[in-house]
């Protein structure tokens, strides 16, 4: 698992970051999973739209452009949505509902996955 940093705010935002490199990890997200945890999220590369068709769960989803700066936060997205595309957009990250809100998450911030 990886750890996401706000370089911005020099503040670590989660611990337990899930990286979704294949394709098969890309395609299947979070489907599956019954709930994320405060310290859990899922970084998925390559991506500026999602959709949450057969979650149980809402979600947060922060869009970062190729730079790793927020683009857009869409926050409380329930099942069955679609999300974006968001312009400029590389990857998203997908996080509990509210918790983007908790971290202080803001357009502009420049965001870091480490080891």
């Amino acid at each position: 698992m990886a750890v996401l940093e706000n370089k911005t705010k020099k503040q670590q935002l989660i611990t337990g970051l899930r990286v979704a490199r294949s394709e098969w990890a890309r395609g299947k997200g979070l489907l599956g999973t019954k709930t994320l945890g405060p310290e859990e999220a899922l970084w998925i590369p390559r991506c500026n739209c999602i959709h949450t068709f057969f979650m149980n769960y809402p979600i947060d989803c922060v869009f970062l452009d190729k730079n790793h700066r927020v683009k857009a936060v869409r926050p409380g997205i329930g099942p069955y949505r679609l999300v974006g595309p968001v312009w400029g957009a590389r990857s998203v990250i997908e996080l509990p509902a509210g918790r983007a809100e908790e971290l202080k998450i803001e357009i502009g911030d420049e965001l870091h996955v480490g080891a």
